[in-house]
């Protein structure tokens, strides 16, 4: 479905992002709709966050479910029986709406204050954000060898007869 965002635990969150702005401005959809599974929950749950401060008044439906995922796995060696786990990974599902959407749900949200709202537009978006600059952790002085004090060789205790 072109509305729906999945989210991986490898994706970068800036590029969920930038595929919200194009669903909301320039394909001019009226929601969208962010899945994830697994160890990609938390990276889902950011964007949903930055969406909402990026463009006013979304509303919000959250959906957490299960899903049981059944592994086969085949014998390296011939003659033995191939090998079936059942696992239970968590579902989410965040749907972000321009209209208002269904407040009885369990999962609702209102849309945030708009004074929390920074609307971005597309050039500002594609400009990637300042990244390193700064001193860094930086090579050269600081700790390590320095002149002649300290451990080795060389004139220890004098011992004076």
């Amino acid at each position: 479905e072109e509305t729906e965002i999945r989210v991986t635990a490898a994706g970068s969150v800036s590029a969920y992002i930038s595929r919200a702005a194009k669903l909301f401005n320039e394909m001019e959809k009226s929601f969208l709709t962010i899945t994830a599974t697994g160890n990609a929950l938390t990276k889902a749950v950011t964007t949903a966050e930055v969406i909402k401060r990026r463009f006013k008044g979304l509303h919000q439906i959250t959906k957490l479910t299960n899903q049981d995922i059944d592994d086969e796995y085949e014998p390296l060696e011939e003659g033995l029986d191939k090998v079936t786990e059942t696992r239970s990974v968590a579902v989410l599902e965040i749907k972000l709406s321009k209209e208002a959407l269904d407040k009885s749900d369990k999962g609702y949200q209102e849309p945030i204050d708009e004074s929390l709202v920074k609307e971005v537009d597309d050039e500002e978006l594609m400009q990637p954000r300042g990244r390193g600059g700064g001193r860094g952790k930086g090579k050269g002085k600081g700790k390590g060898k320095g002149k002649g004090e300290g451990k080795g060789k060389g004139k220890g205790k004098s011992e004076s007869a």
